[in-house]
């Protein structure tokens, strides 16, 4: 079902006259520097194609005849068609295995057929070699650059032209016309050619042996591979003779994957990539990775505005009309020997938008009025890190959560873990922290009973009687007291508070900690030179604890979480101003 759905967005893309996705045969690839040589073969610049965009150098792109898969000992009997890595086409750096891989280059170029050998720009470059140009490209003054890019690609282009040679029109004719007779030949007698039934696409045609790297983190792998000679094999079959696809099929598949992870329907979360794309084309698969990416720095308010439109369309009814569009989620994740699939969920373009709407309809609660109403998924899992580091996010919590999200599912159980740790461990309920849990908590109710919208409310609940949550707000009422008796007549707030020394206590073991505090507020209230402030004060605690009947030994995890949204909750009703009455 996978590959099926990439082939067809393939199949689509190909179609449509304003993408610029590869047609067969070939790939898009960065090539950082380019040989400038002229029709003799005379090497004349070294050429650097990299913009710089921010603190990156990024390579100019072309469309160049598609790489082959090699791996192994023998990889460097393999190359590419008039454009490879600096270890085959300038032998670097000088060591036995570039020596082999320049070889190959050099015979690979010699045993092209006539029809490209007599073509200027290839006849340029096997009298580049003939005269030396290697030297000549390596003392340029650009080539210390070149060999600071690991396995830099390089080719040829001529002095004058636009293009590098591979993107001549001959070269694609001769590609295009091998592709031709390899699909016009089906005789399995001809050498490394296995013809069988696709699985993908149900046809008869050449199978695919290896099928093609994707590069989804800093290493490429592949997403269907089995190794040799390691129990994988069946019937006798080796490596992608298990799992049958079609040439035609592997090239389409693997270069829509390659095609949407460069895309903007690509969102990197901790160590798991999400693509997203529809059956037909739709807003949401253009603007999905606004919703839960970091924004760019130039841009820091898309996400809050790519959330609005979403939200103004659904009320509008626009998604009404996708309802018969296929929506397709695929999570993946790096993994020692090929790409992991984390996750594959099919739904419509218009269940989707309201799986995305609920998240962020979760995720509301009161906060101040400098912080943004939309969190990217990054921030919240950032949030319930050690340090607020993204290399402490717990493993497949990303992947996991991304899949609450795109599935409506309840949040998973470490994330509410990973959260109350770290209050617990830093005395810090942040805003995201809040957001968090609350929507942990609403979804897990709501799960369990679908009459139940949602438990905790956005601002402060007077009528939520949750022992948990009740406590929460009493927690925070008695620091506040004891802010108020150092901070009354201007003076500073203690260096810390109720809440550094017994908040781990008071909201996982509340029966050994609140007689000592509410001792201590006596002592506060007691001290403060306002007496309608002591007074307000007393009538807020009274009212808070008239729902205690005692001070329960030890708190769930759930009613840990409502503790921590008690004390927000508290805390931001007491900052908030009280709008005026007329």
């Amino acid at each position: 079902m996978i590959l099926q759905a990439l082939k067809e967005y393939y199949d689509r893309k190909a179609t449509d006259p304003e993408s610029d996705i590869a047609p067969e045969g070939f790939e898009k690839k960065p090539i950082p520097f380019l040989i400038v040589i002229d029709r003799n073969g005379k090497f004349i610049n070294l050429e650097d194609t990299r913009e710089k965009i921010g603190k990156k150098s990024i390579a100019k792109t072309f469309l160049v005849p598609r790489s082959k898969p090699r791996a192994g000992s023998l990889s460097y009997k393999t190359t590419f068609l008039l454009w490879d890595h600096a270890g085959y086409v300038l032998q670097h750096p000088d060591d036995e295995k570039a020596k082999n891989q320049h070889s190959t280059w050099l015979r690979s170029l010699k045993e092209l057929p006539p029809e490209l050998n007599n073509h200027e720009g290839v006849a340029a470059i096997l009298k580049f070699y003939d005269s030396g140009g290697v030297d000549d490209v390596k003392s340029h003054p650009t080539w210390g650059e070149c060999t600071k890019v690991l396995s830099c690609n390089m080719t040829f282009k001529l002095a004058g032209e636009i293009s590098p040679i591979p993107c001549y029109q001959a070269v694609q004719e001769y590609v295009n016309q091998a592709l031709k007779a390899s699909r016009d030949t089906a005789d399995e007698s001809i050498e490394d050619k296995v013809v069988g039934r696709c699985l993908v696409t149900g046809e008869v045609g050449e199978i695919v042996r290896v099928h093609s790297d994707t590069r989804i983190s800093k290493d490429s792998k592949k997403l269907v591979g089995f190794q040799k000679k390691h129990g994988f094999d069946s019937y006798g079959k080796e490596q992608g003779y298990n799992a049958p696809v079609g040439k035609s099929a592997e090239f389409a598949y693997t270069t829509s994957l390659n095609t949407l992870l460069k895309s903007n329907s690509r969102m990197l979360v901790g160590d798991a990539v999400t693509v997203c794309w529809s059956e037909k084309s739709s807003d949401l698969e253009n603007h999905i990775a606004d919703f839960f990416s970091e924004p760019p720095k130039d841009d820091p308010d898309r996400g809050v505005e790519a959330v609005r439109s979403l939200f103004r369309s659904l009320e509008s009814g626009v998604f009404q009309t996708q309802r018969d569009n296929r929506f397709y989620v695929l999570g993946l994740a790096p993994n020692s020997a090929r790409i992991a699939v984390r996750f594959w969920i099919v739904d419509t373009v218009a269940g989707m938008a309201s799986k995305i709407k609920l998240h962020f309809d979760d995720l509301r609660i009161v906060h101040g009025p400098r912080d943004k109403d939309v969190f990217s998924l990054f921030r919240l899992l950032v949030s319930t890190a050690v340090q607020g580091k993204a290399n402490n996010i717990s493993p497949n919590l990303a992947g996991e959560t991304m899949r609450s999200i795109l599935e409506g599912l309840p949040y998973p159980k470490t994330l509410l873990q990973a959260a109350i740790r770290r209050i617990r461990a830093e005395h810090e309920i942040i805003y995201p922290r809040a957001a968090l849990i609350k929507a942990c908590i609403n979804r897990s109710i709501r799960y369990k009973n679908s009459s139940i919208k949602e438990e905790l409310k956005m601002s402060l609940d007077e009528n939520n009687t949750n022992i948990g949550y009740r406590l929460g707000r009493l927690f925070a009422a008695l620091e506040k007291i004891q802010i108020r008796k150092f901070t009354q007549g201007g003076g500073k707030e203690p260096n810390s508070t109720i809440r550094d020394k017994y908040y781990g206590s008071a909201s996982g073991t509340p029966a050994t900690v609140f007689g000592t505090l509410i001792r201590l507020s006596k002592h506060h209230l007691s001290g403060l030179d306002n007496v309608g402030e002591r007074i307000n004060f007393e009538r807020l605690l009274g009212e808070i604890v008239s729902d205690i009947c005692d001070f329960p030994p030890h708190l769930k995890l759930e009613d840990q979480g409502r503790f921590a949204i008690g004390y927000y909750h508290q805390m931001q009703a007491f900052y908030t101003k009280k709008e005026k009455q007329d």
